[in-house]
């Protein structure tokens, strides 16, 4: 089972998940990171650096956000991969405790 990034990373993209990741499965969107998960091998690196939990295993994924398996495959073939750490949007801790952000998603 590949991981998926969450709802959370939405307007926080924190990065430090990029730098631990053995086969640079992760690829940035303008506000989000997501996984592609035909590159993921379920190393666990990535869950526990995410500092918003929005990292988790794909048969953990719970159904309020199920939408985000397709489109972390989806955006993956779209997006540019990333293996290096970035600083975080200035805003972003703002946003890390915020739900339903998925209106906020840009492509």
């Amino acid at each position: 089972m590949p991981f998926i990034v969450t709802e959370s990373c939405i307007k926080c993209k924190y990065t430090d998940c990029v730098e631990v990741c053995p086969v640079d499965c992760f690829h940035e969107g303008p506000n989000m990171l997501v996984i592609d998960p035909d590159e993921c091998i379920d190393c666990t690196l990535c869950e526990p650096e995410c500092p918003v939990e929005a990292i988790v295993s794909e048969d953990e994924v719970t159904e309020s956000q199920q939408e985000f398996i397709s489109l972390n495959a989806e955006l993956a073939k779209l997006w540019p991969v990333i293996n290096e750490r970035k600083e975080p949007p200035e805003d972003a801790d703002e946003w890390k405790d915020i739900n339903d952000k998925l209106n906020h998603l840009e492509r």
